[in-house]
């Protein structure tokens, strides 16, 4: 599938091939610190296959798996655009939030679920709004 993305300040954007059926979400602790969101919804491509304009940030940590991670993000807006292995950067976990075709990219797998949030599956159990608060009541698919 080819994707395109953006950061939120359309500073750096970013096209890729990407397989669907290998989306992942990760609901390790690093993930929700570092999204502010219960879990990073993640989906791999070659580092070959992806072109990216604007220059990123790099960040790298070690992370909860004990794997250094370079992150890369917008300086400006500070989306995260994807992690790699800062040695061997051939494989860029691409941030699906990021991805303009996001709604055709569901999670096929759920990883470091010992750290999910236990309410994640009653979502579906509340009040939904089609926007904000005022707006007319939204029923989820």
């Amino acid at each position: 599938m080819h994707i395109h993305g953006t950061c939120h300040c359309k500073a750096i954007s970013f096209t890729a091939t990407v397989d669907p059926t290998k989306v992942l979400a990760c609901h390790c602790d690093d993930c929700q610190k570092m999204t502010g969101a219960p879990y990073r919804t993640v989906v791999p491509a070659m580092a070959q296959n992806v072109q990216m304009t604007g220059s990123p940030k790099h960040y790298i940590k070690t992370a909860q798996s004990g794997n250094r991670r370079d992150q890369v993000f917008c300086g400006t807006c500070g989306t995260h655009l994807y992690a790699t292995d800062p040695d061997n950067p051939e494989i860029f976990g691409l941030r699906v939030g990021a991805i303009d075709e996001r709604a055709s990219l569901p999670p096929q797998l759920h990883i470091w679920c010992s750290s999910a949030m236990t309410w994640i599956t009653d979502l579906k159990n509340a009040p939904w709004f089609s926007q904000g608060p005022a707006s007319a009541l939204f029923t989820p698919k």
